[in-house]
């Protein structure tokens, strides 16, 4: 018997090495793709999806003729970021990039998923500022800049035309226990987004803005009453339907429900005053008795707001019928809403005809709609990125190509048969011999078995060659020479251990080169298409 024990072939090798290096070239193009699509979709195809899952809502009282109604796209907390968000420096990187990202998404939700819709008028239902009341004149118009930049009111383009109508917040003047110590903060919101408290019409629809910090302030004070006093105007029959516009919503009993839509747990009443009689510090609602005197004088058809930065809608009953109050979410990722929306608002236009009394009524339809969801889409990207590191490093090295299996599989039965079929008499023939190790011209070694005849274990010398060891008898020598190699030798086991210790740490070095070089192959296509799509909606247009 014939037995070569010399290395695999060189060119069994390299066909190991060249499928070993095609199969990463597969996987590292793949995760290329996987990649780009990700951020194309992450990055510029998921502000797309509302222009397909959301549309104007039709009204009951007209055609479906867009010429019979107006489209009002509104919006509510954006609350840019400042220094007072979380307390951190003005000029820290962590604020700044903060900033950056959530600037980025309302200017991408803006300009791809609301503008897209071509609305006829804006609306924002307050809270433009985070820190209105206690920015510096500096960082307000900083604010103020950076407002401008992510709504494209700097830009002149085809939406400059577009009317837009803004209510204050408690974010932009603060509540009266503030602004009446610093009626300044109210000078400088109104120089910038006009009155407080006024009307518009749009088609044949009046819309009232109030500015509810107001309502419930000392009763006596100066803001308080320029308030209610614009109510009191509006107070007689309107032969129009009203929509009340407020930022804090009316009040409700508490854990009223929301609704479907709402993503939070419900927020019950809260009202903080100044220890001094200085007016409201918080509140979540307007006070009862303020509510139900703007639904009495006012007598809406609907009611909108915002402040509460999670969906909500609830039915308010009042002599007159009953109203209904949508409470819009934020079109923010970063002000505690995984799920950011807007609305689109449609409205009777001015050029409809025979339009009873009745149809009045039904004159406003309201539609939400929803922005993508950008923490989600951060989160996918984390989980992707250690997927890919995970596959960079644990792909085997000539891939999975089952040609190899195969073959191995074929081997093993092929063996095992041979195994099977082997007789006692040959299995004890292997027992009673001898092996010559032989070295060929080449250097190949090769065993040659020697049979021996069976001997008396009585008769045999202790020094006798046990079975399973290995006799050398070099061709080349005329002295015979015999060596005994013995494989349990405590020597020779730790020299083992040591040696595959060593291929172990080398082999994971190479892992971790391998996949730094991979991971930089992903980058090199990858992050200049993320960097154009981030400077491509950021610059103005």
């Amino acid at each position: 018997m014939d037995i070569n024990t010399s290395s695999p072939s060189s060119s069994q090798k390299r066909k190991r090495e060249r499928d070993g290096v095609f199969s990463l070239m597969r996987l590292t193009i793949f995760l290329t793709c996987v990649w780009a699509t990700t951020i194309l979709y992450g990055e510029m195809v998921s502000f797309w999806v509302p222009l397909s899952s959301c549309s104007w809502p039709h009204l009951s009282s007209s055609p479906s003729s867009d010429d019979h109604h107006l489209k009002i796209a509104v919006i509510a907390d954006p609350q840019i970021m400042d220094s007072t968000t979380h307390g951190l420096s003005r000029k820290s990187f962590i604020l700044e990039l903060l900033q950056f990202y959530t600037d980025l998404y309302m200017r991408r939700a803006f300009h791809s998923s609301i503008l897209p819709f071509k609305p006829d008028e804006i609306l924002f239902l307050g809270d433009q500022f985070d820190g209105g009341p206690y920015l510096s004149d500096e960082e307000w118009q900083e604010s103020m800049s950076r407002f401008k930049h992510i709504f494209g009111l700097n830009e002149q383009t085809r939406n400059s035309y577009i009317p837009i109508h803004y209510l204050s917040g408690n974010h932009d003047i603060g509540y009266s226990a503030y602004y009446t110590q610093h009626p300044e903060v109210i000078t400088r919101y109104e120089k910038e987004f006009g009155k407080r408290n006024y009307n518009f019409t749009v088609g044949k629809v009046e819309f009232l803005v109030i500015d509810a910090q107001t309502l419930d302030g000392p009763k006596d004070g100066r803001e308080t009453s320029s308030s209610w006093d614009f109510i009191e105007s509006f107070s007689e029959a309107n032969k129009n339907p009203r929509v009340l516009l407020t930022h804090i919503p009316l009040h409700r009993p508490d854990n009223t429900p929301c609704g479907q839509h709402r993503s939070s747990p419900i927020i019950n009443q809260r009202v903080y005053r100044s220890g001094f009689d200085q007016g409201i510090t918080y509140q979540n609602y307007l006070s009862k008795e303020s509510s139900e005197l703007l639904l009495s004088k006012i007598k809406p058809v609907l009611v909108l707001s915002g402040h509460d930065h999670d969906q909500c809608t609830v039915v308010h009953s009042t002599p007159s019928g009953q109203v209904t109050e949508h409470t819009l979410g934020t079109v923010s990722w970063q002000q505690g809403n995984l799920y950011p929306s807007f609305m689109l608002l449609s409205v009777l236009s001015g050029n409809a005809s025979s339009v009873s009394n009745d149809d009045l009524n039904h004159s406003v339809s309201s539609q939400l709609c929803y922005l993508p969801l950008q923490t989600h889409i951060y989160i996918w990207y984390l989980c992707q990125a250690l997927i890919t590191i995970v596959l960079l490093a644990t792909w085997p090295t000539n891939g999975f190509s089952s040609s190899g299996y195969v073959g191995k599989f074929f081997e093993f039965i092929k063996n095992a048969w041979h195994n099977l079929t082997t007789t006692v008499k040959e299995k004890n023939d292997e027992e009673d011999c001898e092996y010559e190790m032989v070295w060929d011209a080449e250097g190949t070694m090769h065993l040659i078995k020697k049979a021996v005849s069976k001997v008396n274990s009585s008769n045999v010398d202790t020094r006798t060659v046990a079975r399973g060891n290995a006799v050398s008898r070099p061709t080349a020598r005329k002295h015979q020479q015999e060596v005994t190699v013995d494989m349990g030798s405590p020597t020779f086991l730790e020299d083992s251990k040591l040696s595959s210790g060593k291929s172990k740490v080398i082999r994971c070095i190479q892992r971790l080169i391998r996949v730094v070089k991979l991971v930089v192959v992903i980058a090199a296509v990858n992050v200049p298409l993320y960097m154009m799509l981030l400077f491509k909606d950021w610059i103005e247009r």
